[in-house]
């Protein structure tokens, strides 16, 4: 059997693209980061992903003909069957891009597609937190709460590739208003936008004193509320242990529904620590059922920035395996 050739990830973002060469092991050979600069249009987005897989492949000196082709990760939602980029929020004027053909076309080689959350799961399976395991779910905790479901060693995409919508879980009938139109979703409740909302609130409130010192004139934010935090506000503490508190409530369901191996949470608000985490994961292992939380790791990720464009190489390399 011939050696597995090197394949291409990309993590495609609303501020950056970053593309890496790796081997089947997940070696990294070569990579290329730069700014997406979205708002110049599709075309020229495609033209500057173009050159990045460029860059990367020049850095890890592969050519085209030499790999076995480029795997895409990119913000939902997307139908990864037909390799289109339905509407991303962040993407501003793609709706319906074909972006595995374009890509295609203008490199010569096989592209595929897949949702970044989803891949960053696939890459954690393969190449991180999740190695060993059949069956995990990955959740990513930043501004907004995302996630990937792995099912018998698969990404689980739902009929047409929408699952994995974890942050978009209802948890508090009549909570706060969320950006995708319900009311008390998780990602309403615990992620980086939902402390940020309640931080405003406490200083609008004149409830915290040093929150509103260190803001300033600027809103405060997730990491801001953690400095004030760690100098002893008990306003800002509440906050964050509030909104792991309802992460944890979301991750009940997660754990009960799945019967997962390997819980991995990832993403920016990890840096919060165990103020958000510790009440999260004590409501998860108290909430799901005995069997359930006998059977899960819950850790975090290892890949950090890279797992995406990882886990998009490692659906190219799973392909040409078959």
């Amino acid at each position: 059997m011939s050696e597995p050739r090197p394949v291409v990830g990309v993590d495609l973002g609303g501020t950056k693209i970053f593309s890496l060469v790796a081997t089947a092991e997940g070696q990294v050979l070569g990579e290329d980061r730069r700014p997406t600069q979205a708002e110049e249009g599709r075309d020229a987005v495609i033209g500057r992903l173009v050159d990045s897989v460029r860059r990367a492949m020049g850095e890890a000196n592969v050519t085209t003909g030499e790999i076995a082709g480029v795997g895409i990760s990119t913000p939902g939602p997307c139908d990864p069957e037909r390799g289109v980029v339905t509407g991303p929020p962040n993407l501003p004027g793609w709706r319906d891009v074909p972006l595995t053909q374009l890509v295609s076309d203008a490199m010569g080689v096989p592209v595929l597609l897949e949702n970044d959350a989803a891949a960053a799961a696939y890459g954690e399976l393969h190449f991180g937190a999740g190695q060993g395991c059949r069956h995990l779910v990955y959740v990513t905790l930043g501004t907004g709460i995302g996630g990937g479901i792995i099912i018998d060693g698969r990404i689980y995409g739902g009929a047409s590739g929408a699952a994995g919508e974890i942050g978009h879980l209802v948890i508090v009938e009549d909570g706060p208003p969320c950006g995708c139109g319900n009311r008390g979703c998780v990602e309403a409740l615990a992620s980086g936008l939902a402390i940020a909302r309640e931080a405003a609130a406490a200083v609008r409130g004149g409830r915290s004193p040093m929150l509103a010192e260190l803001a300033g004139d600027a809103p405060p934010t997730a990491e801001l509320v953690l400095q004030a935090a760690t100098r002893g506000d008990s306003v800002s503490r509440e906050i964050i242990e509030r909104a792991g508190h309802y992460l944890g409530l979301g991750l009940v369901g997660l754990l009960n529904c799945f019967n997962p191996e390997a819980l991995i949470l990832g993403g920016g608000l990890l840096g919060l620590g165990d103020l958000y985490l510790g009440p999260a994961v004590r409501i998860a292992r108290e909430g799901a059922f005995d069997q359930v939380v006998a059977d899960v790791r819950i850790t975090e990720a290892k890949l950090g920035g890279r797992a995406g464009a990882l886990g998009a190489a490692a659906l190219i390399s799973a392909r040409e395996q078959r």
